[in-house]
């Protein structure tokens, strides 16, 4: 089993960068399709106990965030950014990158792999 998971999209450049960036340190991760299978309410509250980014930065500001009337006041806290993630996995900032107890947002890119050597 590996100490690296990471959160993936397949569809998302920046998902698919980090993953060869991983496999390129030789660092064996397993890859977890989250819109396939999305993190339940646990999970993400065990996700965002590890994040070093902000709990609100999980959340993708795109236009679907805009088309479901979200904004910022409604995830600045804990339990709003989970209430919003179970009901829409899709607005999961992406790639998620997991260590041990640690966790990053992979934005921008050369974030990972100092993280994922360190």
């Amino acid at each position: 089993m590996s100490d690296v998971t990471v959160l993936h999209n397949p569809k998302c450049s920046t998902s698919r960068a980090a993953v060869e960036t991983i496999a390129g340190a030789g660092v064996a991760a397993e890859v977890h399709q989250y819109l396939k299978a999305p993190l339940d309410e646990a999970a993400l509250r065990e996700l965002i106990g590890k994040l070093e980014d902000e709990p609100t930065d999980l959340v993708r500001r795109d236009s679907f965030f805009s088309d479901q009337g979200l904004t910022d006041a409604d995830v600045a806290t804990v339990e709003q950014v989970v209430a919003v993630l179970v009901e829409h996995p899709r607005l999961m900032q992406r790639p998620v990158v997991i260590k041990g107890d640690r966790a990053i947002i992979g934005r921008p890119k050369d974030r990972v792999a100092p993280f994922v050597r360190g």
